[in-house]
């Protein structure tokens, strides 16, 4: 696991005592992890220097667990705007097209 519970409560802005959503947070980390190497085509290990992963991946992978955390259904009734240089800016940096 590359995000740790606590990134992942800070980042979305969650008290530390809360623990209520702690599991659903933990399986969120593990959905946007697989999400990312997936999208890159690559396992996130073959990222990582002495198991660091590069930060842009790791804001994505957080970018993701709000998005999923926030919106826990898949509809929405106000007008969605993509926000330029986040998930799909990130990722691009880092994406493996050889074996595509």
């Amino acid at each position: 696991m590359y995000i740790t519970l606590s990134e992942a409560k800070q980042h979305l802005i969650i008290d530390s005592s809360f623990t209520a959503d702690d599991e659903y947070i933990l399986a969120l980390i593990d959905v946007a992890e697989d999400a990312v190497s997936i999208h890159l085509n690559i396992a996130l290990e073959n990222l990582t220097v002495d198991g660091v992963i590069p930060p842009a991946v790791k804001a994505a992978m957080l970018l993701l667990v709000g998005n999923l955390y926030a919106n826990r259904e898949p509809v929405s009734y106000a007008s969605v705007n993509k926000v330029p240089y986040t998930f799909d800016y990130l990722l691009s940096l880092y994406k493996n097209y050889s074996i595509l």
